[in-house]
């Protein structure tokens, strides 16, 4: 259907270089999204490149999401490159896993400025420019985490938490500006961020059993739900929090 094609739109995805975001960044280019990849991996180019072809249109602009000044310098190189920003997705995250008396200060603040700080100023950056022209779409990434508070992973549940407030702030801020923003909120998915919790055989075990889908997620999952929220079909859609999980929260 013609209301999902992205053909003229640009996007900037953070956290591109692999897994979900990368997932996501090859399915707004194959739906006609001309794409910006962010990562701070020095080859996100050459990813990049690779993944052009058969139409396909995408660059790589390696930046430090948890440096500020870094962050405005990515972004600004996106705008000259793109010519403009359509689309939004704030992927870029990372995990610390342990008990919460244990964990060290440092190691919260670098979450919660790559989690919360950087989506917030990619976020409020981006919707300036989409104010512009009055069009645009902010699809920031939650987690099951959004929901409850997991086991030995605070800072990452607080973060996701504030992930979601957010995604509902900034929709009632700026929906009546023609900017819809909703968060996708990913289930156990099979990727990098995982490894250490799909190592622990007992835990895989006790969560697979947990998910009527029987398996845990691929990237390429989201795909479907990301370009929908991108995308002229989603118009109506503003301030909302949708699982992608196999089913696991209404279990």
């Amino acid at each position: 259907m013609e209301a999902f094609r992205l053909t003229g739109k640009t996007a900037i995805v953070t956290g591109a270089g692999a897994g979900l975001g990368n997932s996501m960044a090859a399915g707004l280019a194959e739906a006609g999204a001309r794409v910006a990849l962010i990562d701070i991996r020095p080859d996100i180019g050459e990813i990049a490149k690779r993944m052009c072809g058969d139409g396909r249109e995408l660059v790589g602009i390696q930046a430090n999401l948890t440096d500020r000044e870094d962050l405005q310098r990515g972004f600004g190189a996106c705008l000259r490159l793109l010519g403009g920003v359509d689309i939004l997705i704030n992927n870029a995250g990372m995990q610390v896993r342990g008990r919460a008396e244990e964990i060290a200060l440092g190691d919260w603040d670098r979450l919660m400025e790559l989690n919360v700080t950087a989506l917030f100023e990619m976020s409020r950056l981006a919707a300036r420019e989409m104010m512009k022209k009055g069009y645009g779409k902010i699809i920031n990434v939650a987690s099951m985490l959004s929901f409850f508070g997991g086991l030995n992973c605070s800072p990452y549940a607080a973060s996701k938490g504030a992930v979601a407030q957010l995604t509902k702030a900034f929709s009632n801020e700026w929906a009546g500006h023609g900017i819809n923003v909703n968060a996708i909120a990913p289930g156990y998915m099979d990727t990098a961020l995982n490894t250490t919790l799909m190592a622990d055989q007992e835990r895989y075990r006790e969560i697979t059993l947990r998910i009527p889908a029987h398996r845990w997620g691929q990237p390429e999952d989201l795909i479907g739900t990301v370009i929908y929220l991108a995308s002229r079909a989603s118009d109506y859609v503003s301030g909302a929090v949708i699982p992608i999980d196999g089913g696991y929260l209404g279990r």
